[in-house]
């Protein structure tokens, strides 16, 4: 398995370079195809009775985002050309967001997004903030999110696995294998191992088993919270080891008929600090 076909959701805001460049990388390491996705969205005003009002009113009241699309799009095709990379091409889609993310990342490999800015007004809004963990939970496809802030020229040189023995983490340590086979070093963290039945009797042992059989040069940790929640000391420990990238399940329940992200998943999508490969 490798990534042959990687998705990357541009926009026109500052941050949108990050995930160019994160995406550009990765292509250049995987030999990859890279699809840049700009969604242009309907007016906040829009009402479905608008169309009576003629074709002209409704381009002059979308025609502001289609310029900022346009305007995204242009600046990935420059940094690709800059980077010499020819396997690329962009596309524009209307309507919502995360609809249309989904829609164009179930034939790609990876789907490249960004974490929510707090600074930024329009990020602030729920449904923006909810976009990251809402496409992990439905898209079917393993999605990296690139912090609002840092850049990250070593993404996968030391790659951190958050290891609970579950579903979703056995998902996401499936899909992030071409970079973990890449990478200098990766730690697995069994946190809280002895509080979670489905370890087996050495928590971590059958995973780094499992890894190190691909190829991937891996060590065990097993790791107590303490006082901490699970999230706040994965965060912790990325920073101590000094790890490039986390891999992840994204654990999801359903309440009122939404599908929401667990607390550990949650805290990491609001606080993190580097990339995360999240699978559900």
């Amino acid at each position: 398995m490798s990534y042959k076909s990687i998705l990357v959701h541009v926009d026109e805001k500052p941050r949108s370079q990050a995930r160019v460049d994160v995406s550009l990388a990765l292509a250049a390491r995987f030999e990859a195809h890279v699809t840049a996705l700009a969604v242009v969205p309907s007016p906040p005003n829009y009402r479905p009775s608008m169309p009576l009002l003629g074709p002209e009113i409704r381009q002059q009241q979308i025609r502001p985002y289609e310029e900022r699309a346009e305007q995204a799009l242009a600046h990935f095709s420059e940094r690709a050309r800059v980077e010499g990379r020819s396997a690329v091409e962009t596309r524009t889609a209307h309507g919502d967001l995360l609809a249309a993310t989904t829609l164009h990342a179930r034939y790609n490999d990876l789907l490249v997004i960004g974490q929510y800015d707090p600074d930024d007004a329009a990020d602030a809004a729920d449904e923006a903030r909810r976009y990251p963990e809402l496409i992990t939970l439905g898209v079917g496809r393993p999605v990296l999110v690139v912090p609002y802030a840092g850049r990250f020229p070593k993404l996968g040189e030391h790659i951190a696995v958050a290891w609970d023995a579950g579903r979703e983490a056995t998902r996401a340590v499936t899909d992030a294998l071409p970079l973990l086979k890449q990478a200098r070093k990766v730690t697995v963290l069994a946190v809280n191992a002895d509080k979670v039945g489905r370890h087996g009797a050495e928590p971590g042992a059958d995973i780094g088993l499992f890894l190190a059989r691909h190829g991937v040069k891996v060590e065990v940790s097993q790791q107590q919270s303490g006082k901490l929640d699970v999230g706040t000391f994965l965060l912790s420990r990325l920073a101590d080891m000094d790890a490039d990238l986390l891999v992840m399940g994204a654990y999801g329940h359903s309440r009122l008929r939404e599908l929401v992200v667990g607390g550990v998943t949650r805290t990491l999508l609001d606080s993190m600090t580097v990339p995360v490969i999240m699978s559900h």
